[in-house]
């Protein structure tokens, strides 16, 4: 086993790695903003060409071989073949984005309103109403809400599961692929097969879809998930089912290359609060982390990972519970998110991948120094006894600037050379 994979892990293990591993581009929640990408193959002193922009909902950049090699990242991640916008990422095109040239999938198409936000339209069809707008002189997208089907009279679960299908063998055969060439690099593998986002309200507008039906709505959909229970179980429960059944067909084709699985992104904290009761979590999301985590582990040699942001301390007992291994990304700002509290309560048993450095303050906004002792601290904490890879706390925006993103990486350097 190489060293990253074997670094990787045992940390996940929660044994002592020889280091403390480092994830960046691995998910859709630990990666970097395509203009940072941009300025650190600069900074590295990395062929100059357009970066490729593999997730253009939160605009984030591929990370090549050669930035993998100079920034010392131990993952390779899996992702469908289709982002966001339902576009397949093949046949990249040049596209100007805020004066920055990078590389767009062949069918990102998109259109300029009279106030000059950028609008996207889902899988590349013109035709189609626009599913993202990204305003003028905007970062990232933000989705489009085009619920035109909703009528109370006549709700159906099935509407909202449209998206959940059983894997063609073709799709199948495109993941295995995919699975073994990130095996092939010798890092740890995680692996996001979709499907099993139970309520992400990423999710929830369906960016990926034409036109659509069931709740769409994000403020409906949080209204559901008290007012209409009965409604959002039908849904997860048909979800659950046939997320099991593409499971199986999966790790028949892939067996255990992946490491670890990105299960869930369902953000359930804010920066104070939460967005439900734990009652509410138990009786809602609990009976179907628990079947797809217990599938996993009875079945696979995978790991669970979920991300949630926010303050989630009084989520995390039943998060275990649930069977998940890894949480992300470890939102130590928020309300009783403390490190040192976090590693001795929970510490045990389950793996912190992230919480390395604050992404709001610290990291955009502070000195390289000031980096640099944010990252020392956090890594002393969470690294003992393992169980921690390093990673911000969640993506890294744009404008970052470049020589914080270089003192992060040197600090957590600098902590895995200390004897």
């Amino acid at each position: 086993m190489s060293d990253s994979r074997q670094c990787v892990t045992d940390a996940v293990g929660r044994r002592s790695p020889s280091r403390v591993p480092l994830d960046f581009g691995a998910t859709a929640v630990t990666g970097i903003h395509v203009s940072v990408v941009a300025g650190l193959r600069g900074h590295y002193g990395l062929e100059r060409r357009p970066v490729k922009v593999h997730e253009p909902y939160q605009m984030l950049g591929w990370i090549d071989e050669d930035l993998t090699a100079a920034m010392g990242i131990d993952t390779a991640g899996v992702y469908r073949r289709k982002n966001m916008f339902g576009i397949e990422n093949k046949d990249w095109r040049p596209w100007m984005f805020n004066g920055l040239e990078v590389l767009v999938p062949g069918r990102f198409n998109v259109t300029v309103d009279e106030a000059g936000d950028i609008l996207v339209h889902p899988e590349g069809d013109l035709s189609a109403p626009p599913s993202g707008r990204m305003p003028k002189g905007g970062f990232f997208f933000d989705s489009i809400i085009r619920q035109r089907h909703f009528n109370e009279e006549r709700l159906n679960p099935e509407d909202n599961i449209e998206e959940f299908k059983p894997l063609t063998p073709d799709e199948i055969a495109e993941i295995a692929e995919d699975v073994r060439a990130a095996h092939a690099t010798g890092r740890y593998v995680v692996a996001g097969f979709g499907g099993t986002a139970f309520g992400d309200i990423a999710l929830v507008p369906a960016p990926f879809a034409k036109d659509p039906r069931g709740i769409r709505d994000v403020t409906e959909w949080y209204v559901s998930t008290r007012a209409r229970r009965d409604y959002v179980h039908a849904i997860f429960n048909g979800q659950c089912e046939i997320a099991l059944e593409n499971l199986a067909a999966i790790h028949a084709a892939v067996g255990d290359m992946p490491g670890a699985l990105f299960l869930c992104g369902t953000d359930f904290g804010t920066q104070t609060s939460t967005f439900c009761s734990t009652a509410t979590f138990r009786e809602l999301w609990l009976p179907y982390y628990k079947r797809i985590c217990g599938w996993i582990h009875a079945n696979t040699g995978w790991k669970c990972f979920k991300h949630s942001c926010g303050s989630v301390e009084r989520f995390i007992e039943p998060l275990i519970e649930a069977g998940f291994d890894i949480l992300n990304p470890v939102q130590c700002s928020a309300a009783g998110m403390e490190p040192r509290y976090l590693k001795e309560t929970f510490g045990e048993r389950i793996t912190f991948w992230g919480g390395g450095v604050d992404t709001q303050k610290t990291l955009p906004f502070g000195t390289p120094e000031e980096v640099r002792r944010q990252v020392l601290e956090r890594c002393e904490v969470f690294a003992e006894g393992g169980g921690f890879v390093f990673n911000t706390i969640h993506n890294i925006q744009a404008e970052t600037p470049v020589e914080n993103v270089v003192a992060m990486l040197d600090a957590v350097k600098e902590f895995n050379g200390r004897e």
